[in-house]
This record gives C-alpha cells, structure tokens and sequence, in this order.
C-alpha cells in the first residue's frame, strides 16, 4: 500500500472555508492600503542570493532558504571545501539564489532598479508569502504571507504617524480591540548603547535586548555576557527592564538618560513628534505604547520601529512590525533615499481573529444556493436561471449530476449553502422555482424575479 503523501513542516493546506477567512483578512488590508495611498507591486519568489545576504544580521542570514542551482550544482565547487563539509563556505558556489526572506529587501532591490520610472516620494503595498528556514511552532511558519505598506522617498515623520492610523484602521474594521502598537526609535537604542560604554557592541546589545519578553531580564543579561558586553554597561542599563509609566513619562527619562548623546536624544525628539501627534489625532480601538526594549534584530532600521502586539486574552507572538530605514537602498547604490514601512503577519492574524470568534457569518458562507438536478431538460430549464443570477452577482450552482435528491440535500448540507431550488417538471410548466431554506425546511413557490430578490 502506497504511503500517504504529506507536506513539509512549517507549510500547510487551506480549505475553501479557510481561503475564505484569509481573503476578507487581505481585503480589509489592501481596502486600508489604498485608503491610504499605497499603490500594488509584486516582485519575484525568489531573488539573486547576494541580494538578500547580509541584510538580516547573522540569525536572519541563517533563516533564508537557498535554492540549488540548475543541473550538476555540484561541478563549480570547491573540491577543498567539500571534502572539509565546510557548507557555510560552500554554500555561495551551490547557490546563486534564494527564497524571499521578507518583502522589504526585495522592494529596496525594486527602488533602485526601477529608480527612472518612479514618481517619488512612492508609496507601495505588496501582499505575497515569504519563506523562513525557522522551527515551526504555534504562529509560526516556514511559509506565509506579509503584507506590507512602505514609503520611499519622504523624511517627513508625518509617515510614522500614519502608519500608526494604517495599523488601528485595519485592526478596529477587524473587530480587534486592545491591540498594542509597540514603538521604539533605534536612535534611542544607538544613544543608550553609547552612553553605557558599549557602542562598539550595538547590534549583539540590541539583539539580546529585543529577547526581553521571551528570555526575561536573567537571559538578557546572560547573553549580553556572553556577547562581550561588560557588568558596568549592563548594571547601567539596568532602569530599561523595569521602564514604566505613560508615554510622557517614559520620553522624559530617555531625555534625562540619553543627556549625554545627541543621537539618542534626536531619536526622542522624533518619538515625541509621532507619539504627541497620535495622541492629539486619536486613535479608534488600539494602543500606542513606547517599549524601550523593542530592538528588533534587524541591521537596516535607523529610526522608528513598531511592533504590534495582539489583545492581552490571546496568547501569540507579534501580528506585524516594522520602521523607518534610512540606509537600505544605499547598500543597492541608492543614497539619500529615506524609506519607512510596515508589515502584517496575514496567518497570526487571522489565529487571532479565530480565536475570538470574529469572523463574520456572511464570510463561510460560498454558494447561496444549490439547484437540485432532476435530469437533463430541468437541468437546462436551471442553467438558464442560474445564468441570470450570476449576472446579478449571486452566487449559484447546479448539482451536476442527476443523483438521488437525498444525496444532493445532503451535499448542500455537509457544503452549509443555506437555499435549494428545486425546478422539476410542474415548476417547469408553471415558470416557477421552489427556494427552500435548509435550516428551516420552509419552501416557497417563486417566478424567476421572486427568486432573485430572494437571494440578493
């Protein structure tokens, strides 16, 4: 007996019902994107390695998935290498390119190259899977989609503030209530590592520091150990893992802290713009907070960065995140090109909306109703009102074949369609339709007309 086929870890099926969900998930997204200005672009699945190495830090790098080249991969490598299984070494004489490892690189790669046909400042959403060698576990995949908004082009911190509103009008047409916009500046991060003594040691600093809510304040400071980082500096940064208050409160101590940096101290000058004009425009159902801990791992963020935590009854990681990265299209060999964007992680968000039960009925619902098939000249009599409906923009269907009735009742049961039409020979002679309602039993006799302001 044939074993039976499976999938790799980390990726997974999804059925009608489920396409469903994720569908009105990503119009709700793009329907925000455009509100917002954003304009659609799609890049390929996989880029040139040399395009997306080096962009992530050293754990990012270890998380691409590297594609094998065409034909005898093998013939270009270095005899040397193989023999000593060196794979890191020989990995790059293999492997010319690479699976996506998130969307933001591959549109930096997309500035530079088409840099004459772009009217800047140029704001794009892009909404596409995305591929990650990590250890899948609960919300986290080795395939999934983001959907991101960037803006290319602007310094203005005015992009912050709405991306902010971007993030809270997505959430509040979701239902989601008490979502947490978490934000950080890593000008900030940069003046704390300086002014501690460490800044030679800002990206293994930052990298532990973002571990805070996962490995807690023992783990942190064991791994900014191990990374080199002396007693005195962590003893000094010791008021950042107990940083409470209101926003207000906590710009004020980064501002007494930070006296002695004037990079930290504009990264709180920026804070202070965004945070104070969130406030004054309001926001509809989520929560602006600034979490000094919020590193994110990331080499390419120069300025703000989010982070978007779900309502405090759903256990889940982060449902997007993101920030402005100055210095990105520089390493293409674009300079001066300021860029600042956001992602939604489209799978943790609909876990989310799941969980809460906030997916609204009409969204399970496909086909409105199944015409029962009596036989070939009722079946054209059908196909000819079905037709017509489609036109209208209802969504009907015909069983196809002439089976028992009972079994195309029950087909529309186990498919939770809500309405047969039943159109033998007397409702023929007649030019009517039967609607049943198949959660009630009850059943109407219709014209043609009837029927479709029924189903509308």
């Amino acid at each position: 007996m044939a074993s039976k086929p499976s999938i790799p870890k980390g990726t997974r099926d999804f059925s009608p019902a489920e396409v469903a969900k994720r569908q009105y998930i990503i119009q709700i997204i793009k329907t925000n994107f455009e509100k917002f200005g954003f304009q659609p672009i799609e890049t390929p699945s996989f880029e040139n390695s040399d395009t997306l190495m080096g962009k992530y830090g050293e754990e990012g790098d270890r998380l691409i998935f590297k594609i094998l080249n065409s034909g005898d991969y093998l013939a270009k490598a270095d005899t040397t290498l193989l023999e000593n299984r060196d794979s890191l070494k020989l990995t790059s004489s293999i492997s010319e390119k690479a699976l996506r490892y998130d969307l933001t690189v591959p549109f930096a790669r997309y500035v530079v190259q088409h840099q004459n046909d772009i009217e800047f400042p140029f704001k794009r959403y892009q909404i596409q899977p995305v591929w990650r060698a990590d250890r899948p576990q609960k919300g986290r995949f080795r395939e999934f989609y983001q959907c991101d908004a960037d803006v290319v082009g602007s310094t203005s911190l005015w992009q912050e503030v709405e991306l902010v509103q971007l993030y809270d009008g997505v959430f509040s047409d979701l239902g989601l209530e008490g979502v947490t916009i978490k934000i950080n500046n890593r000008k900030i991060l940069s003046g704390i590592a300086e002014v501690i003594g460490a800044k030679d040691k800002l990206i293994d600093f930052t990298v532990a520091l973002d571990k805070l809510d996962k490995i807690g304040e023992d783990g942190v400071k064991k791994e900014m150990l191990e990374k080199g980082i002396s007693e005195t500096a962590i003893e000094k940064v010791q008021p950042l893992f107990n940083f409470t208050g209101t926003i207000t409160e906590k710009i004020e101590k980064l501002a007494t802290l930070l006296a002695s940096s004037e990079e930290g101290l504009k990264g709180v000058e920026e804070l202070k713009f965004i945070c104070e004009n969130v406030a004054n425009l309001g926001m509809q159902k989520s929560i602006l907070d600034l979490d000094v801990t919020l590193a994110r791992g990331l080499n390419y963020y120069t300025g703000a960065i989010f982070e978007v935590a779900p309502p405090a009854s759903v256990s889940m990681g982060s449902i997007g995140g993101g920030g402005r990265y100055d210095d990105l299209t520089g390493i293409f060999g674009l300079k001066n090109m300021s860029g600042v964007g956001i992602s939604f992680g489209l799978d943790r968000i609909y876990l989310v909306v799941e969980e809460l039960n906030l997916f609204p009925e009409t969204v399970k619902v496909t086909t409105k109703a199944l015409f029962i098939n009596y036989g070939n000249a009722e079946a054209f009599y059908a196909m000819k009102a079905i037709a017509e409906l489609r036109k209208a923009g209802i969504k009907v269907e015909l069983y196809p074949d002439n089976a028992k009735v009972g079994k195309q009742f029950n087909h529309a049961d186990k498919r939770n369609i809500p309405f047969a039409v039943i159109a033998g020979e007397t409702e023929m002679n007649n030019k009517q339709f039967a609607l049943k309602n198949l959660a009630t039993g009850e059943q109407v006799l219709l014209d043609f007309e009837a029927l479709k302001k029924a189903l509308l």
